[in-house]
């Protein structure tokens, strides 16, 4: 790709909503990278506190500032940032977290060297818990030599990458899409898994991005992460139904969302499409049976299941 004259190399998008107290620490990490060669388009997404005064704080003339009247959701405030985006390649940095120095240098020199058709240029990260606890976050490792890897995309684990540590070839959005803006969550693996039909991803074996776990937003929401499985199932539905393996697990996630939110007798049908999709999965028809028992036994089963893969 030809860098066009007077255009950035890479275009920063961060989205933000009433993030005053933390955008500053964001938008510093990038200004403060080693590779300069950028932009930074800071998109407001409908915020109530100071945050245009805090990002028209900083004198620099990168810093885009973009501002939604009303709150519209992380995906349509990062398609906004998308579309007036200038630079060659596009990077998300989310308002409450923060980049390593070499972050965007380590990437553009992974493109730089890259076969054409490597899109995606992601890294591990370090995750910061809430009570200031550091730990590694190993990002699953995918690398040109895999190549398309849409079909096992499809399984969602493969894709557990972070948005804010990929660096992303801005034709990717021309042939995969922007972000489903319908989605109420799942919207960076959604989206990852568009590009996988597409493109080859690289992994960067280091830690890039600082990851704060904040506890806020819809990250642990159960009702935002049914509405998401089954949207992410109907739009891929054509090509999951392939594998009646990867199906059943689909429907198994989805039957056990809506068991926990209460609606028992519906998510015991989806178990059950789950078993008939693929009968070997004695998981499927224990879940199933334990659904048999109400909502309580359903409930003290899984908080029980939960610990034990915490510990």
């Amino acid at each position: 790709m030809t860098k066009i004259q007077n255009y950035p190399t890479v275009s920063v998008i961060i989205p933000t909503y009433n993030r005053a107290h933390l955008i500053g620490r964001a938008i510093k990490s990038v200004l403060n990278q080693t590779y300069q060669d950028f932009e930074i388009i800071v998109v407001n997404d409908g915020s109530t506190d100071n945050t245009e005064e805090v990002v028209k704080s900083f004198s620099d003339k990168r810093i885009k500032y973009i501002w939604h009247e009303k709150n519209k959701g992380a995906a349509a405030a990062r398609n906004t940032g998308i579309k007036i985006a200038k630079g060659e390649y596009i990077a998300f940095q989310d308002s409450d977290d923060e980049w390593l120095p070499e972050k965007l240098e380590k990437q553009i020199m992974i493109f730089e060297k890259a076969l054409p058709e490597v899109g995606i240029v992601y890294s591990d990260m370090w995750r910061i818990s809430r009570n200031g606890k550091r730990r590694y976050w190993h990002s699953p490792s995918i690398m040109p030599e895999n190549g398309i890897v849409y079909k096992k995309a499809l399984d969602y684990g493969l894709l557990n990458l972070g948005i804010q540590s990929a660096i992303i070839k801005r034709e990717c959005f021309d042939k995969a899409g922007m972000f489903d803006e319908k989605l109420p969550r799942l919207i960076d693996l959604e989206f990852f898994i568009a590009l996988s039909r597409y493109f080859y991803f690289c992994h960067i074996e280091e830690p890039l991005v600082i990851f704060y776990e904040t506890g806020e937003g819809i990250s642990s929401c159960d009702k935002a992460d049914l509405i998401a499985h089954k949207l992410i199932l109907k739009k891929y539905f054509e090509d999951i139904k392939k594998d009646r393996r990867l199906l059943a697990r689909h429907y198994y996630s989805i039957g056990s969302l809506l068991c926990l939110n209460g609606e028992v007798k519906i998510g015991r049908s989806y178990l059950i499409k789950a078993i008939m999709a693929y009968p070997l999965n004695v998981k499927f028809l224990l879940v199933a049976l334990i659904s048999l028992f109400g909502q309580g036994s359903y409930n003290r089963v899984a908080e029980s299941y939960r610990k034990i893969r915490g510990w």
